[in-house]
């Protein structure tokens, strides 16, 4: 062994230039792996450090529609402090009523926040709100054109701006919101007279326990004591859960991309070390000449290997381990949580384990190759290409593999989904490599053509020492990734286009008075006569039990059973709403006079096995109802009507406080009177502009289609590194043609078209290939980890593939530039 490490290191005082290929993919690879894995725990640790503070508390007890009784309180207040907010929906104006916005009014008490600090920004007239003051998001003051000191107008109170927050130290924890946030003292939240009976507000107690004290343990106990009565309950180690689950879906699918682009780069690595060893083959004779072994060769070529490999998988390391610095300096606050910078020793581990993995994969086989062979048949390797390994040397690769496979199924989140994604990229590998030995044995059997430059880029698909498979899979490899961007990017574009009917309604109308929904009315037909309004009844409600089984005995609860999770909205309804469908049972009549009857939506009856006649128990602010099932409901989630889960029959809910919510189409000119009117007429009801939320989910989907991009470009360069590394696999012997069609005449042009027409043939061959895996994998990725619906743009997709094509195609023609300005004597010479 020192013998071959003295050899290894003199041999690289040459230089890396031909190790290059290898150092770019492997740092690719483990850099995008090592990223994703750093930036998702760096996410994670952020929640962790900050759940308190994020929650607001070290448990959270949150119900709709109604405040605490004097029981509960009493009980609340035996484990800890408690601190109270109610969090509602809100329209701000000005005091003239000129201009109006949706927003966030949060009520809170003296005690709150338990955890972290509300920041002002300089300027600020006072710490916090008291009696009519407000703290308001700059966003606010933005739209209304008001400064500190001016009065904004909520419900029926005017309300001075005494700050612009800075930091609202929950405000992650609470999830999504349609506007700014409003911060005002409960006696402020008094005097807008919003907070009333039917009316939507969701309440929190926060509670701060003594140190010491298992919060998850007193959640579930809490929990399962509370849940009959509406209540949700969570702990500091799950707050603010839709972000935490977000953030595991797009970690899972980054992850799979990472492991994509580290296994590409692996055929790069491949591609890579068949050049280098080319290059080296004078350098292997000599050796074998003067006494080398073929263990020997191997072990010199392996060190040298192992060493590179060594450094471009440290250089990966820290490239991964600096990824969440630079996200959270690039995207700045678009983020809900800045990433907290750390050193995260297991996600790199894995990442150093991948690379490793990988390039012992992808390295045995050419290494093996280049010590077995005898030096009359390396110096008659120009054209006559390596065998395939033995077996001694597949076992060995086979172990690489299954490593990869476990150590990626193992540490996922979801591990069939890991699954699944790598049977489809091998399947994907396989495929492509079958399809290239396909090609030549096809191009070898075509009859010869007699355009000289056809029959040229014919005979070089199955030529010795043809690239075809590794071009085939290189080619196969970038298009397909071409596909899978283009299918998830117009996904994500067309959910806004398809949530949005051709004539969705202008406002959607919260919270309007029961009392009042016949004024509510008469003051939008006055101001716009040609007005179309939909109005429904509006409750929040929650499911208790299921044919005689108590939601919390149910251990676990059925997946897809939407309908168990907390409070819903709740609706009644003497007629089949629009765009719901019965699939099973009958819908009530309109005069429907009996016993309580309820319609549930198809997929959570499937859910929990329901069908027409079976019982259910459901909470009504804290009253419990029972109600058979009269029907189930295939319903169209799309259109930007009001869709309910559960529909009620007449006369079970109208005795309980509710209010009505309203869809409002009109001619877009109209929208400014009509806002006005009912921001005069009706301090309770929110109105929120349609254009407004679109806007909100476009740049949601926007957010994820930049992050699919950016960790899609990772394995779209070790693609095109994989594509150079192919033609530089083969560039001796094409060389040696080049040379030789020279001699013979042929001109740059000549050959270079010729070599175009070999290049266009193959991506042609791997195209309809292509498409088929983008697609699946495309649609893998939209409907099974993000969840959203199946509605790619097939022109834009189409048009995609052939841009890929072209640009495969343009990497190709530059790739074999350097061979056609070879000189024949030089060339000749070096051969």
């Amino acid at each position: 062994m020192t013998t071959a490490w003295a050899l290894a290191l003199r041999d690289m005082r040459g230089g890396l230039k031909g190790l290059r290929l290898l150092i770019i993919c492997l740092f690719l690879g483990v850099a995008g792996l090592a990223g994703v894995g750093s930036l998702g725990q760096a996410i994670t640790a952020e929640l962790d450090a900050r759940g308190r503070e994020i929650l607001g508390g070290d448990i959270e007890l949150r119900v709709s529609q109604r405040e605490a009784t004097a029981a509960e309180r009493t009980a609340f207040a035996r484990y800890g402090t408690v601190s109270e907010s109610i969090r509602l929906r809100a329209m701000a104006s000005r005091p003239d009523a000129s201009a109006s916005v949706l927003a966030e009014l949060k009520g809170i008490d003296a005690r709150w926040p338990l955890y972290g600090t509300l920041r002002l920004a300089p300027g600020a007239l006072g710490t916090r709100p008291q009696r009519l003051d407000a703290v308001v998001a700059p966003a606010l003051v933005e739209r209304l054109s008001l400064k500190l000191g001016d009065r904004v107008k909520v419900g029926e109170a005017e309300l001075r701006i005494i700050g612009l927050i800075a930091e609202e130290p929950d405000r992650v924890g609470e999830g999504f919101t349609l506007g700014p946030s409003i911060l005002v003292s409960r006696e402020a939240l008094d005097a807008t007279r919003l907070v009333q009976p039917g009316s939507l507000f969701t309440t929190r107690y926060r509670l701060r326990i003594p140190a010491g004290q298992d919060a998850h343990a007193l959640a579930e106990r809490l929990e399962e004591r509370y849940h009959d009565a509406n209540w949700e309950v969570s702990d500091r180690t799950n707050a603010a859960r839709g972000l935490r689950r977000f953030v595991d879906q797009l970690g899972q699918f980054l992850t799979l991309v990472g492991l994509t682009a580290l296994i590409v780069a692996g055929i790069g690595v491949g591609n890579g070390v068949a050049s280098w060893l080319d290059q080296r083959r004078p350098g292997i004779a000599t050796l074998k000449i003067l006494g080398a072994s073929s263990a020997m060769i191997f072990r010199i070529y392996l060190i040298q290997v192992t060493i590179v490999a060594t450094g471009a998988i440290l250089a990966g390391l820290a490239m991964g381990a600096a990824i969440p610095a630079i996200v959270g300096w690039l995207a700045g606050d678009a983020l809900p949580v800045a990433p907290k910078f750390a050193i995260f020793p297991l996600p790199l581990l894995i990442s150093a384990i991948y690379g490793f993995l990988a390039a012992l994969l992808f390295s045995l086989a050419p290494l093996t190759r280049a010590g077995q062979v005898s030096p009359a048949a390396i110096f008659r390797a120009r054209v006559e290409p390596f065998g395939w390994p033995r077996w001694r040397v597949l076992l060995p690769m086979v172990l690489a593999g299954l490593g990869i496979a476990a150590l990626a199924i193992g540490t996922a989140r979801q591990p069939l989904l890991s699954a699944g994604f790598l049977a489809g990229t091998v399947a994907t590998f396989l495929a492509l490599g079958a399809i290239g030995r396909l090609v030549k044995r096809v191009a070898r059997a075509l009859p010869r053509s007699r355009r000289p430059l056809l029959r040229l880029a014919i005979a070089n698909l199955h030529r010795p020492a043809a690239q075809t498979d590794r071009l085939i899979i290189a080619l196969g490899l970038g298009l397909t990734l071409f596909v899978m961007l283009a299918v998830l990017q117009t996904n994500l574009a067309n959910q806004i286009e398809r949530t949005v009917p051709a004539r969705a309604p202008n406002f959607f109308a919260l919270d309007v008075p029961t009392e009042d929904i016949g004024r509510f009315r008469d003051t939008i037909i006055n101001r716009a006569p040609e007005a179309k309004i939909d109005s429904v009844p509006s409750l929040r409600g929650s499911v208790v039990a299921v044919r005689g089984v108590r939601v919390t005995d149910m251990k676990p609860v059925p997946k897809g059973a939407w309908i168990l999770n907390g409070d819903r909205s709740i609706t009644y309804a003497a007629a089949l709403p629009e765009g719901n469908e019965v699939i099973a049972g009958q819908w009530w009549p309109a005069d429907y006079a009996g016993p309580p009857l309820v319609s549930i939506e198809e997929q959570a009856a499937k859910a929990l096995e329901l069908k027409p006649g079976d019982a259910m128990i459901f909470s009504v602010l804290g009253v419990e109802m029972e109600a058979k099932v009269a029907s189930i409901r295939r319903v169209n989630w799309e259109t930007m009507g009001f869709n309910f889960g559960i529909i009620f029959a007449p006369g079970a809910l109208e005795g309980a406080p509710h209010s009505y919510m309203a869809t409002i189409a009109l001619p877009d000119p109209r929208e400014g009177d009509v806002n006005k009117a009912v921001i005069a007429g009706f301090p309770s009801v929110s109105l929120i502009r349609v254009k407004d939320v679109v806007g909100q989910v476009a740049t949601i989907f926007g957010q994820l289609a930049t992050a699919i991009r950016a960790a899609a470009s990772v394995t779209l360069a070790a693609g095109i590194a994989v594509l150079v590394g192919a033609i530089a696999a083969s560039r001796r012997a094409r060389l040696y043609d080049a040379v030789l069609l020279k001699l013979l005449g042929a001109s740059r042009r000549q050959i270079l078209l010729a070599q175009a027409i070999e290049y266009a043939l193959l991506a042609a061959v791997v195209a309809v290939l292509a498409l088929a895996a983008g697609t699946t994998a495309g649609w893998y990725v939209a409907t099974q980890i993000f969840e959203l619906h199946w509605a790619p743009d097939w022109a834009t997709v189409l048009a995609t593939l052939a841009i890929g094509m072209a640009g495969t195609l343009g990497i190709g023609i530059i790739g074999s530039l350097p061979v056609l300005a070879a000189r024949p004597a030089a060339a000749l010479r070096s051969l």
